[in-house]
């Protein structure tokens, strides 16, 4: 049984244990870790049947088969190389690191060098199959445009660095429109699925992303558009937020969750 250990034990991270937990995803939780302990003890409490080690990642990447990180994009400079070296496959929630190219090639490289499998899950948005799909031929755009509460969009250095009073926005508000490389520095913890949308397809500064705080909402919206060789599309997702964390989206936990029973399950659907 394939043995996997948490780094981060927050939102997304707790969702995931559990679901292992209940036998929703068939693997062992071996270890997790997290700098507050706090929410360590948190999770342990939520667990029923499985009784993960709290571990040092050092130690965790030479007893495990798949790291999967929860943590922060600094998280996944700290760990992922070290975890390749060690022969161990990764999942990553923190896709706005890949926003830095050269970090990107190194982890391919990597990757490829210790014949290990890197997972990046969809999180809040949906498409990427058409969209990966459509990336066999010429892609001409994509664009993202992403909705959320202003209080959603709190402690986001684009935020702080334009003194931007989120109390005061009383109307639907375009905060930021550029290329995806820079929307992922600017709003870091929520705009991951910008990484993942360029990854999987024209890149970080090709694909174009429009941030909109809009306090009529109570839910997090992406709609994607995507043109190219194949025609056109577009998606749209109205996302309940997670109720432990209004930065996240609740599809976000659930698409790591759906990645993990796809890595362990012989019957592979979709592109």
């Amino acid at each position: 049984m394939l043995k996997i250990g948490i780094i981060g034990c927050g939102t997304i991270g707790t969702s995931i244990c559990q679901a292992i937990d209940n036998g929703t995803i068939e693997a062992e939780l071996f270890a997790i870790y997290d700098r507050n302990q706090e929410d360590v003890d948190k999770l342990l409490a939520t667990l029923e049947n499985s009784r993960p080690e709290f571990m040092e990642t050092a130690t965790m990447i030479k007893e495990i088969d798949l790291l999967v990180e929860c943590a922060s994009q600094k998280a996944v400079y700290e760990v992922i190389p070290a975890a390749l070296h060690a022969h161990c496959d990764a999942m990553i929630m923190s896709v706005g690191a890949f926003a830095d190219e050269k970090f990107h090639k190194m982890i391919r490289g990597l990757a490829k060098d210790n014949n290990c499998k890197v997972y990046l899950p969809s999180g809040a948005i949906v498409g990427l199959d058409g969209l990966r799909s459509a990336s066999s031929e010429e892609i001409y755009s994509v664009t993202l445009t992403t909705q959320k509460p202003p209080r959603g969009l709190a402690g986001a250095p684009y935020i702080i660095r334009n003194n931007i009073d989120l109390d005061k926005i009383n109307g639907k508000t375009i905060l930021f429109e550029g290329p995806a490389s820079e929307a992922v520095k600017a709003f870091p913890a929520n705009v991951n699925v910008a990484a993942t949308l360029s990854i999987a397809g024209i890149g970080f500064e090709k694909t174009k992303v429009k941030i909109v705080a809009n306090p009529a909402l109570t839910r997090n919206i992406h709609e994607i558009t995507v043109e190219g060789a194949f025609g056109e599309f577009t998606t749209r997702v109205e996302n309940v937020p997670s109720p432990s964390n209004p930065k996240s989206s609740y599809l976000a936990s659930l698409s790591a969750i759906a990645t993990l029973k796809k890595i362990t399950d012989p019957f592979q659907v979709g592109t």
